[in-house]
């Protein structure tokens, strides 16, 4: 298992932004897909945003056009780009990532998809 480092996280006002990083300790790592997720207070975990690497991006309806995800290969990094963020975008956000090896085809935004994850940070939007 690879160990996933998420950092940029932290609290800003409606209408601000953030980016997120997501670093795998290892550059031998083989990455194939990876995710971001979050986990609201008082609700369940759910998909945001997914990427192959290189390749297809995938967002969940309620981050679409706001959020951007995108990976830097030579730094083993995956960023989430977070624009005009509102109060219900506060949660706990966690990268996940899965290499070609232990790929099972999941749903982009399915748990079971991701063998390794990230402890996860905080991101607060409130005025």
């Amino acid at each position: 298992r690879v160990q996933l480092v998420e950092s940029g996280g932290g609290s800003v006002q409606p209408g601000g932004s953030l980016t997120l990083s997501c670093r795998a300790s290892e550059s031998t790592f083989s990455t194939y897909c990876m995710g971001w997720f979050r986990q609201a207070p008082g609700k369940e975990r759910e998909g945001i945003a997914a990427m192959y690497i290189p390749g297809t991006t995938y967002y969940a309806d309620s981050v679409k056009g706001r959020f951007t995800i995108s990976h830097d290969n030579t730094k083993k990094t995956l960023y989430l780009q977070m624009n005009n963020l509102k109060p219900e975008d506060t949660g706990v956000y966690t990268c996940a990532a899965v290499s070609e090896d232990d790929y099972e085809d999941y749903d982009v935004f399915s748990e079971l998809r991701y063998e390794n994850w990230g402890q996860g940070i905080q991101v607060t939007v409130s005025s």
